[in-house]
């Protein structure tokens, strides 16, 4: 048993920096004229708490989304959900749409000048910019 813990351990320490060395980034169109974002700046898109581009959104239940919340915003899921509570009953605004994988998030965000969205480093081509890196 001892053998196999001690086994086990550099898998495990493998895993897990696999999963931090992930880098999330805020990316919109080439044609969009936009070079850098803070990511407060970034995170209002996605709160609504501005309409100047249009948030594209992950999976609800995605790692990248709650990477994201939480480098950006500071925030858990559970804030997030509450803040569209409030605004979707109050009718100030309506949640981003959600794409299912950042393949479709890059599609979205290349195809419209005016759209903002997240993905990771890694799926980053030519077809969109990064405005932002979240570590």
């Amino acid at each position: 048993m001892n053998k196999l813990f001690r086994a086990m351990i550099p898998i495990v320490f493998a895993a897990a920096t696999s999963l931090t060395a992930a880098e999330t980034v805020v990316i919109v169109s080439q044609r969009n004229p936009v070079r850098r974002m803070l990511p407060l700046q970034a995170a209002q898109f996605f709160l609504g708490q501005s309409a100047l581009l249009t948030a594209i959104d992950q999976a609800e239940n995605s790692p990248i989304r709650a990477d994201f919340y939480l480098k950006a915003a500071d925030m858990d899921a559970g804030q997030i959900k509450a803040i569209w509570a409030k605004l979707v009953f109050t009718g100030k605004a309506r949640p981003p749409k959600q794409y299912a994988s950042s393949a479709e998030v890059k599609r979205a965000v290349a195809a419209d000048p005016k759209a903002i969205g997240y993905i990771e480093k890694s799926d980053v081509d030519d077809t969109v910019k990064v405005i932002l890196t979240l570590h």
